[in-house]
Parts: C-alpha cells; sequence; structure tokens
C-alpha cells in the first residue's frame, strides 16, 4: 500500500537536512559563478529540502486587508529569517508592520544590499479555484490534453523532480515564492558555512497589492537601519523566453473612482425612461470618449511627454518578444495601438476600466434607471507623465464634455443647476521610477547573470521598463540608492487572479541566480 501524503510530508521535514547536508559533500564540477561545491544538484536538493517550509508559509492566508492576516505572516518570517542567523524586527505599519532581516556577522563586507520582497496577495474568491482551497497548496502536472491535474506532494520530494511540475495557491508565485527561494539559498550557505560576499539586508513588504501605502512612512522612520549600497527586487514575472530577466523601471500607478450622477433616487424605468437620463449610459459614453477604437486614450496631451530615442527603440527591440506567441497566450486577435510593440506600449502611461457598477446585476436586477454610476480606473504613470499631470488631463477632459466636478454628493442647487454632474476621487498610489542600465549596479547584476547562466540560449534580458507597479520609488528615492528588479517567476503564473502556480524549474532558476547575485562582490 502506498504511503499517504501525509506521512511522505512528515518524513520529507526530517529527511530535508539531512539530504541538504549530503548535497555539501558532492563531486567537483560545481559552477564557476557559484562557490565551490555549489553544482546544480546541491541546489536541487537544497530546494527539495524546503519545500515543506514553503507549503507552511503558503498556508497562512495573507490578504492585507486583514491586519491579523498580515501579523501571522509577519511573525512566521521573523521565525524563518532568525533561524537562518538574521536579526529581524517588525517595522510599524497601521497594524500591518513590514518585516525586516539583518545577516550580522563579525566582519561586514564593504558593500550591502537591501533585497526587497513581499508577503501579502490578492484577495481570493474561493468559487473560481480549481482546488478546494486557495491557501491550502497543490501540486499539479500538466497532461498532453493540457488540463492540469493534481498529483502527490511527494512527486516534489524526488532529487530528480520533474522541473515542470508546479504549486497552485495564493502567492505561490506572487511573491511568496521568491521568499521561499531566498530561505532556501540561505539554507544551503549556513549548511557550507559560507557567507555572502556581499552585507544582506531584507525588507519584506505587507502592502504591495494595495499599493504599499505607508512604505514612504515606514521608510523615512527607518532610514539608518535600511541604508545600503543597492536595492535589488524580487517581484514581477520573468521574460517568456525563460532567460534571466532584468528590469530598470517600473510605471507607477494612481487608482481613480468616477462617479456619474442621475435623478436623487432610483426611478422606475417605465414610468421615467425617455425622461430621467441615465447615468450608467452616460458614464459609458464618458468613457468612450477617452480611448479610440484602437485602445489609444484621446485625451489631449495624455502621451506627449513619453519621447523615446533611438537607443531606448533599440533596447526595447532587443527584448526580442514573440507578440504571435503573446497574442496566443492572452486570446488576443489584436492588440490596442498605443505603439508599434509590446515593449514599446509600456513605455506610455495607460487608462485602464477595472471595475463598474450600477444598479443591480444579474438575478437582482430591478427594472430602474439607476441614481448613479461608478467607474473604477487606474492610471499607470510613468516618470515623465506623472499622477498629478495625468488626472488633471483626466478632470479638464471630463469637464469638456459638459460634466460639472463636486468634491461630495451633489446639493439640490448643483443638481437644479448642472444637467450633466460628476465626482473623482484620486486615491493614494505610487510612483513611477527608472534606472539607468549601464551603470554600476546595472553592470554588477548583468555579470553575475552572465556567470551564472553562460548558455547562449540564457543570456539575461535587460528591459528599460516594465508595465506594471512596485513601490521601488518609495524605497529608493528616500535612501538615495539605485535599484534593479530581478523576477524570478514564470510569465504564465496567473497572479492576481485564481489558480496562481510557480513553475518549480524557476524555484531552481531562482535559487540559483540568488546564488550569483550572493557571491559577487559589489564595485566599489
Amino acid at each position: 500500500m502506498a504511503r499517504s501524503t501525509a506521512v511522505i510530508w512528515t518524513a520529507a521535514r526530517i529527511a530535508g537536512p539531512l539530504l541538504l547536508l549530503a548535497a555539501c559533500f558532492t563531486p567537483p564540477g560545481a559552477r564557476a559563478d557559484l562557490p565551490a561545491g555549489i553544482d546544480d544538484a546541491a541546489i536541487r536538493a537544497g530546494a527539495v529540502a524546503s519545500f515543506p517550509e514553503y507549503f507552511d508559509l503558503l498556508a497562512l492566508p495573507n490578504d492585507a486587508i486583514n491586519p491579523a492576516d498580515v501579523q501571522k505572516n509577519a511573525a512566521w518570517l521573523q521565525q524563518a529569517f532568525e533561524k537562518r542567523g538574521f536579526h529581524t524586527q517588525q517595522l510599524e505599519n497601521h497594524g500591518r508592520p513590514l518585516v525586516f532581516a539583518h545577516y550580522v556577522r563579525a566582519s561586514e563586507p564593504r558593500h550591502t544590499v537591501l533585497f526587497y520582497m513581499h508577503f501579502d496577495g490578492q484577495p481570493v474568491i474561493q468559487s473560481q479555484w480549481s482546488q478546494k482551497d486557495a491557501w491550502l497548496p497543490v501540486v499539479k502536472r500538466r497532461g498532453a490534453d493540457g488540463k492540469w491535474a493534481e498529483v502527490d506532494k511527494a512527486e516534489l520530494m524526488k532529487p530528480d523532480f520533474d522541473p515542470e511540475l508546479r504549486v497552485f495557491a495564493r502567492s505561490s508565485s506572487d511573491d511568496k515564492g521568491p521568499i521561499g527561494m531566498f530561505l532556501a539559498a540561505f539554507d544551503l550557505l549556513r549548511a557550507r558555512q559560507l557567507a555572502p560576499d556581499v552585507g544582506v539586508k531584507v525588507l519584506l513588504d505587507s502592502e504591495e497589492e494595495k499599493e504599499s501605502p505607508g512604505m514612504a512612512a515606514v521608510v523615512a522612520a527607518n532610514k539608518a537601519l535600511l541604508q545600503a549600497d543597492a536595492l535589488i527586487i524580487y517581484d514581477s514575472a520573468m521574460h517568456p523566453s525563460g532567460r534571466p530577466t532584468m528590469i530598470f523601471g517600473n510605471r507607477g500607478i494612481v487608482p481613480v473612482t468616477l462617479t456619474v450622477y442621475g435623478a436623487r433616487n432610483p426611478l422606475h424605468s417605465g414610468h421615467y425612461g425617455n425622461y430621467a437620463p441615465n447615468p450608467a449610459q452616460r458614464l459609458a459614453a464618458l468613457l468612450a470618449s477617452m480611448k479610440d477604437d484602437q485602445g489609444r486614450v484621446t485625451i489631449p496631451g495624455y502621451y506627449s511627454r513619453t519621447q523615446l530615442s533611438e537607443a531606448d527603440l533599440k533596447l526595447l527591440a532587443d527584448v526580442g518578444d514573440d507578440e504571435v506567441a503573446l497574442r496566443k497566450r492572452l486570446g488576443i486577435a489584436e492588440p490596442d495601438r498605443v505603439a508599434d510593440t509590446y515593449q514599446q506600449a509600456l513605455q506610455y502611461p495607460s487608462l485602464n476600466v477595472r471595475g463598474l457598477a450600477s444598479a443591480a446585476v444579474g438575478d437582482k436586477v430591478a427594472g430602474i434607471i439607476p441614481d448613479h454610476a461608478v467607474a473604477e480606473l487606474d492610471i499607470r504613470t510613468t516618470v515623465e507623465a506623472d499622477g498629478e499631470y495625468l488626472t488633471g488631463l483626466l478632470r479638464h477632459h471630463i469637464e469638456a464634455q459638459g460634466y460639472h466636478l463636486i468634491d461630495g454628493e451633489p446639493t439640490d442647487e448643483e443638481r437644479a443647476r448642472y444637467p450633466k454632474i460628476a465626482q473623482i476621487k484620486v486615491g493614494p498610489g505610487e510612483k513611477a521610477a527608472r534606472q539607468p542600465i549601464d551603470s554600476p549596479l546595472g553592470r554588477w547584476v548583468t555579470a553575475a547573470l552572465d556567470a551564472a547562466y553562460p548558455e547562449p540560449a540564457m543570456k539575461p534580458i535587460r528591459v528599460r521598463m516594465m508595465g506594471a507597479t512596485v513601490p521601488s520609488y518609495e524605497i529608493e528615492a528616500p535612501l538615495g540608492m539605485p535599484f534593479v528588479l530581478v523576477p524570478l517567476v514564470n510569465p504564465d503564473n496567473n497572479q492576481h487572479t485564481f489558480d496562481e502556480n510557480l513553475r518549480m524549474g524557476h524555484y531552481l532558476n531562482g535559487m540559483r541566480t540568488m546564488l550569483a547575485l550572493l557571491f559577487r562582490p559589489y564595485p566599489d
């Protein structure tokens, strides 16, 4: 009779450290970019030993809207890092503490690197997931029919486990996956009594999925603690080619709530249809006025501050995206025509409708004219076109469509005076940031990844700026340090939605990347 998964998993917790210790005595043939004896077999053994703890971390719910969940994750992470020889502390953040860890040793290296990851995740709608619980991780393999089927967790405990296996759970990739890789890398070092060639500080964010609203204040209150020579951000997804990826900038984000008002109360659609204006219809028309059929924002000046040089265009082209494969993966026939290519499009600010609401929907629908309609927008900003500039253009455009903008609910006097009334609420966001690629930090990371992946087919990719947002500006600006993003997870990981997953081959390569950076002296 086959042993149960629980028995195998418990045995793995006992055998893991022994497996890791055995990997310390590997035969010659270690990679030239890593200390002697650390080869791919040792990295595999370290990964296998780390999987039970990685699953424990995934089992902790981590929606930042719930401070109690954040606090449980923070406490778990403190204990995990302290077990690896780090000194840790929680950084106060209105009940959602960040975690700081410092690898302290007798003789500190000349240069220190601050590594950033986050442990919160997007909200979960359990009914959408293809498993019992999004916070109970499962292992799956893709069949010949393209469908995913659950397999025994024991499959991951084999020294030669299939790198195509994936772990499905909320935050398996974004961003607890990199945390698991980081802890596994340090276990490998400690088993060999090795120390990194750079000083190591770690900042673990508790609210990244909520635009890190407290990050700027936390950094300001802990500048001396967080000071370092460079910032490495382990977030986002790798290039679809699987080649190691470096990203030197990111767009910012500004959330905007746009409300269009109608009559004082919802009205019977039979009694007042054709008489009382419908705010849902007006909102739809207003949103349609902001973009053309090719998806380009028509608000004057929206793109005008973005100017790409010939050098920029070459760098973007060198990324080498397979646009046909990208459209196939997304399930679209044609992209928006903001720019000629995917990479070029990400260099411009965007205007996205991420939610609409008006009256009731589905089986609760009523025969009414709603009294208001709401659109939730997000604006992705750039270094050149910040949130203040873009929201100013948006306000001007709405007014040009005949709307009177108000700050609160419309008064009776405003209702009597203005035919079209709308409200804009701009929420807290994050700023865009970008770094020069040819800098000491850029050259250091490039050299480390070139050494870690010497195969010509794995030549690292350098990305000028990604479209998504991380709190790079809120960290690097007050601390005055350069940054680069080094994504480690598969791009088809379903982050921010259901069935989020991490390909375990990426877990192995993530450990390799981290070890390569830890064992390369930072340039003076």
